[in-house]
């Protein structure tokens, strides 16, 4: 081992007293921090004058629970499994696109993939169907992003495949145009 020319200085050996010193200044900072907290927001309304409208709602997104989606799942119950929504048409309202499937106890039951809008209804009512359960597909990596509803897609070669074991892997997109849901395959899961 070689020694160094300089001497050991004093200042850069940790103490007990430097650790004590260390924790009081952290748990000054934590506290002051929790008792120097911003204001609360609040919204409110400007009006230019008499005749300025106010501003209209919030629009909220509509809410799966309790929708008659259109798949036959016998004597089981519907069950959503995944949802989200944004603004896929750009109308300025949330839709909702929700993933469903038959609750089955055992099983790898097909999902469908339907669009949900409120609408002037007070109810949400099924618009769109992106995936159809009877196309025997699983959605995984399911997402609403920019207008754009993405998901992986687990299928079947063929008819002899077991349900419980997909061995096609598919990546699907869908977005609004002209009046209509277009699926496309997305350019990451494009090969070169």
């Amino acid at each position: 081992m070689q020694h160094s020319a300089v001497p050991e200085l004093d200042h850069t050996r940790t103490r007990p007293m430097h650790w004590l010193a260390t924790a009081t200044a952290l748990a000054a900072v934590v506290a002051l921090s929790s008792v120097l907290q911003p204001d609360p927001a609040t919204a409110t309304t400007v009006q230019a004058g008499p005749e300025a409208p106010s501003a209209p709602a919030a629009a909220t997104a509509p809410d799966p629970a309790g929708v008659d989606f259109p798949i036959e799942c016998g004597p089981t119950e519907v069950l959503v499994q995944k949802k989200a929504s944004g603004d896929l048409d750009g109308d300025g309202s949330p839709e909702t696109v929700a993933v469903v499937r038959c609750d089955a106890g055992s099983g790898n039951p097909p999902n469908g993939v339907y669009v949900l809008t409120q609408g002037t209804a007070a109810e949400p009512r099924v618009v769109a169907t992106l995936v159809d359960p009877g196309d025997r597909l699983s959605v995984t990596d399911f997402a609403v992003r920019g207008g754009t509803v993405t998901a992986t897609l687990l299928g079947y070669s063929s008819e002899d495949v077991p349900s419980c074991c997909p061995d096609v892997t598919d990546r699907a997109e869908w977005q609004w145009k002209n009046g209509a849901f277009v699926r496309s395959t997305p350019p990451e899961a494009r090969g070169v």
